[in-house]
């Protein structure tokens, strides 16, 4: 796991609730960016007695802590991720709806070079690129 859990807890001023630790770990080891449905069901593999409403409040609050960010990706699900320490695109897959992290300095120096260019300096952004697996064409014999 990438951060301490308790750490994290104590430095957001947060009570670790059992059900909070779990949730919580189950966030931090998500490769992909669940919905509060999905995390629920994936939090009561581990313990079926979490409600989906602790689910709700816990996003919520961790959201409100900047522990988490909130996407939707265009599918109008809320989809969550923790709060990354370097910044990165996504590229969604509208055929699947995978999503798939990346980083680019050269897309974040055209970012930069073409706000200044316009008279500004980036406060913060974000990057979704919509895609769909190319085609492979036959090659014909």
């Amino acid at each position: 796991m990438e951060r301490n859990i308790a750490d994290l807890c104590r430095e957001f001023g947060l009570r670790l609730t059992g059900p909070r630790r779990i949730i919580m770990q189950v966030l931090f080891e998500s490769s992909d960016h669940p919905d509060v449905v999905e995390l629920h069901r994936r939090v009561t593999a581990i313990e079926p007695t979490i409600s989906l409403a602790t689910v709700y409040r816990t996003v919520k609050l961790l959201r409100e802590k900047g522990v988490l960010e909130r996407h939707t990706f265009g599918d109008g699900r809320a989809r969550y991720e923790t709060t990354p320490r370097e910044h990165h695109d996504h590229f969604i897959n509208v055929e699947t709806g995978s999503v798939i992290e990346f980083q680019s300095e050269e897309i974040e120096r055209l970012q930069e070079e073409i706000a200044r260019k316009h008279g500004f300096a980036i406060v913060s952004h974000r990057l979704e690129i919509y895609v769909r697996p190319l085609k492979r064409s036959r090659s014909r014999t």
